[in-house]
């Protein structure tokens, strides 16, 4: 398996080139390449190992090379690419069943996520919605630990630290948490946020444990709170007309080759404990919320849950598939 790195003008070329010959698997990276600390590279790793065991080529390329989070999903749905680990909020505009996925404090942990998506059967939904835009989920790669709150200026004990303080925002939701939570927020690219964060147009952000090592912001991330706020994952996508022109032995092997997948990523999760302690160890303090304080925050945030769009009685089915 090779990982690929493109410069932006040759990505049409391979693009037509993939029309007019039996191209490889190619996979769209969202991070580095790294088995150790990359949950989402462990799924897609072992996802590409499998099909190749199996006796399909496949092509890693390297996060950037085939676009950004918006040229990589119209390439998936035009077939273009095969296979991407993509933000969930994205894929949730096509697939409106993942949306509670994206909540603060609606899901508990991943054997929740992992027991309503395939024993309660909420996949079938989202493919159902997903199918139609020309795209397949086939799994939820974890990150890591629970997303909680990073910043440069001081400890988050409560949510009335987070008052002086503005904080990197994704979108349009990140910013209603914030301003649940008594604070604001601003949006800001990912690519752009090392700078924000050096420059002050952001104080922090909301992400797995892991990221500011994995990213290189720990010169400048100096405070981790244990918030627990929310599975922290991606979602990965396969192009549905790919998959569709593939015969059913070949259809197996990808559903299997995506169980193989879903289960190193678990086996990963299983041992992240330690990534606290690589905060510390990388001279980020790490606050632990009281159950009191959790409760606070999560109290907080439950209104957002009625104020994103989404089909109604998309909660109860996924309580009722969770098992709530």
């Amino acid at each position: 398996m090779s990982v690929m790195k493109l410069c932006a003008g040759t990505v049409a070329m391979i693009v037509c080139a993939s029309q007019l010959s039996a191209a490889p698997v190619k996979i769209a990276l969202e991070g580095a390449p790294d088995l150790e600390k990359s949950g989402t590279y462990v799924w897609v790793h072992t996802f590409g190992e499998y099909l190749e065991s199996h006796g399909m080529e496949v092509q890693e390329f390297e996060r950037g090379s085939l676009g950004d989070e918006a040229e990589k999903m119209d390439q998936i749905q035009q077939g273009l690419l095969e296979v991407s680990s993509s933000d969930t909020k994205r894929v949730s505009q096509l697939a409106p069943s993942l949306t509670p996925l994206t909540l603060p404090y609606f899901v508990p942990d991943f054997a929740a996520l992992d027991k309503g998506l395939y024993d309660g059967g909420m996949i079938d939904k989202i493919n159902e919605e997903a199918a139609p835009h020309g795209l397949r989920v086939i799994g939820i790669s974890s990150l890591g630990l629970p997303a909680g709150i990073f910043n440069t200026k001081h400890a988050v004990k409560s949510p009335a630290d987070l008052a002086d303080l503005r904080m990197r925002a994704l979108d349009e939701t990140d910013i209603a948490i914030y301003e649940l939570w008594g604070t604001r927020g601003t949006i800001v690219s990912w690519d752009e946020v090392p700078n924000a964060l050096q420059t002050g147009i952001a104080d922090g952000y909301l992400n797995p444990p892991i990221v500011p090592i994995l990213y290189g912001h720990t010169g400048f991330i100096k405070h981790f709170t244990d918030a627990r706020m929310s599975t922290a994952h991606r979602t990965i996508v396969i192009s549905e007309d790919w998959y569709q022109g593939l015969s059913a032995e070949e259809q197996q092997i990808v559903d299997d080759a995506a169980a193989a997948a879903t289960a190193a990523n678990r086996e990963w999760l299983a041992g992240r404990a330690s990534e606290l302690d690589q905060l510390r160890e990388a001279g980020i303090e790490v606050t632990t919320l009281s159950p009191d304080v959790w409760l606070e925050f999560q109290q907080l945030s439950m209104p957002l849950w009625q104020q994103v769009p989404m089909p109604e009685g998309l909660l109860d089915s996924w309580k009722q598939a969770m098992g709530n």
